[in-house]
């Protein structure tokens, strides 16, 4: 069975990706939780039974250790290749939208760190992140016009969803879903009512008296 090493679930975006991936998809897994410290040098020494990085997630499987969210789906997918969608040209597409979600959107993280307990609302924002919210809005509305789906690459949830899953909560907790064509907000409200992510966020309640950073 795989072991999935995450960190806490108020703000650890990257944790979010392949934990909702594996729930959402019915992939049997052990859920290993580590936290953030105050202490980052125990941190780092918790955190490297997880990877060698001393980074999550990891996922331990057999005697592989598999760290970085996208190397993880990737690896999932050689057992269930359900992860990604049927069809080649989506699968093309989800992999180029979940690198593009892996490396991009700065402004988005910088300003807008994800907080599963914080609702705030922002009223103004600067152009770095009104361009990283039009690029978002462009690929959601892309994959959903394209494949025809309630999900990105089609009729049912794949790794793609899982890795903008972050995004979402982001959108919601800062007031932002207004930049976004009607399409891609139902789509944000559909994947935020996901029973995966709303247990996710119900646990994610639990861990306020823990210390937090930002992703």
């Amino acid at each position: 069975m795989y072991k999935l090493f995450i960190a806490n679930k108020t703000n650890s975006s990257w944790s979010l990706r392949p934990w909702i991936l594996l729930q959402q998809l019915a992939i049997p897994f052990e859920e290993v939780q580590l936290y953030f410290q105050p202490d980052k040098k125990q941190q780092k020494l918790d955190f490297l039974q997880a990877s060698p990085s001393a980074k999550v997630p990891a996922l331990h499987h057999n005697a592989e250790i598999i760290w970085d969210s996208l190397a993880i789906a990737e690896y999932i997918a050689e057992e269930y290749p359900q992860v990604w969608a049927n069809e080649r040209n989506a699968r093309a597409w989800s992999r180029c939208a979940c690198a593009e979600m892996h490396s991009s959107f700065v402004a988005l993280r910088s300003q807008c760190s994800m907080n599963t307990q914080k609702f705030v609302r922002l009223d103004q924002i600067d152009s770095a992140l009104a361009a990283d919210l039009a690029r978002i809005n462009q690929l959601w509305t892309e994959g959903l016009t394209r494949f025809g789906g309630e999900f990105l690459a089609g009729s049912r949830f794949t790794a793609v969803d899982a890795f903008f899953a972050p995004v979402v909560i982001r959108l919601i907790h800062y007031g932002l879903m207004d930049y976004l064509s009607p399409a891609a907000n139902a789509y944000a409200k559909r994947i935020y009512q996901l029973p995966s992510m709303q247990k996710w966020l119900t646990q994610a309640e639990l861990e306020h008296d823990r210390p937090i950073r930002n992703p």
